[in-house]
């Protein structure tokens, strides 16, 4: 029985820490512009794949026997 209040206190200590971090975060203005994050993670993979060279392929991988 002593397990279950500990666990019970741990969880509303948890919440009650989530809670405080999540308005922390609005008060910071951390939430303001969500679009301009979306967009440089997405613009930042897009000029990974334009900057990496072209993967070059073997025939063995093309056709999917092994030569031994």
């Amino acid at each position: 029985m002593d397990f279950t209040w500990i666990a019970i206190i741990a969880s509303l200590c948890m919440g009650i820490g989530a809670v405080l971090v999540f308005v922390f975060a609005v008060k910071k203005n951390y939430f303001k512009n969500l679009e301009d994050a979306k967009y440089q993670v997405f613009w930042s993979d897009v000029e990974e794949l334009v900057d990496s060279p072209p993967r070059e392929q073997n025939d063995d991988e093309n056709s999917g026997k092994a030569r031994r």
